[in-house]
């Protein structure tokens, strides 16, 4: 079939409509602040994931934000790679989200996962390039700390990973980063509550349990230590406009 006359026709109904694209240069800056870790440029030129500026892939609305979604994450992959994010880490946090993504059955739910997946590939890039002049195994430390917060981070398994002396791979890690690997490994996990808290709605203790601390007590005391709010205050204080308008308070 000829395709030429349907996008002659689409064109004059984006023109008769001014429903026009989002700019060539718009969406590079976006991708390019993903990829330099720079939070306020993404948020700048974010776009909504609804937004009709974006394009329609299909009739079905949800079926048509899960593709843009999935276009999303394709791209900023592959632009975090070009910028020093691990191909692997890269490769497996994208299907992660993917397959988050399929069990998304509203709006509401690609809203707020689209926002994760920025937020989160642009905070990993500002953690890379702020660790450019580690040595190769804190590096591959902090990338291993990243892919198992949702674990009790152990010391043996870390050495045992990289292949390195535990007591010599404590020093040189508190030697560059001026803190201890466990410290590392606490300050990100609050960080990713943190976000969980903004973006999401799962609870205080779904998200102590995500994240491995011994107790929700615990959780609640080293977030506080951390943020100077506990959960429930904190997300109080920063739970995103879209819930707020609609009167929906989280669980403690």
């Amino acid at each position: 079939m000829d395709k030429e006359p349907i996008l002659s026709y689409k064109l004059f109904l984006q023109q008769e409509y001014a429903n026009f694209h989002l700019p060539y240069s718009d969406e590079m800056h976006f991708y390019n602040a993903v990829r330099s870790g720079d939070f306020e440029e993404v948020k700048k030129h974010l776009v909504p994931i609804t937004s009709n500026k974006l394009g329609k892939l299909s009739s079905n609305p949800l079926r048509n934000l899960r593709y843009h979604l999935i276009i999303t994450i394709a791209m900023i992959t592959r632009f975090c790679i070009e910028g020093g994010m691990p191909a692997e880490s890269a490769y497996t946090l994208s299907d992660i989200y993917i397959q988050q993504l399929d069990n998304c059955k509203t709006t509401d739910e690609i809203i707020i996962l689209h926002q994760e997946v920025v937020f989160d590939f642009t905070e990993r890039m500002h953690k890379i390039h702020k660790n450019v002049g580690l040595s190769k195994n804190v590096l591959k430390t902090s990338e291993y700390i990243y892919n198992h917060l949702n674990t009790k981070i152990s010391l043996d398994e870390i050495s045992s990973h990289l292949k390195i002396n535990k007591s010599y791979l404590c020093e040189l890690f508190k030697k560059e980063t001026g803190i201890t690997i466990f410290q590392y490994a606490t300050k990100l996990k609050i960080e990713a509550a943190e976000k969980m808290l903004v973006y999401t709605d799962y609870s205080s203790v779904d998200i102590s349990n995500y994240f491995a601390f011994s107790s929700h007590s615990h959780f609640i005391n080293v977030f506080k230590k951390h943020t100077g709010n506990t959960p429930y205050e904190y997300r109080k204080l920063h739970y995103q406009q879209y819930f707020k308008n609609k009167d929906i308070l989280p669980q403690q």
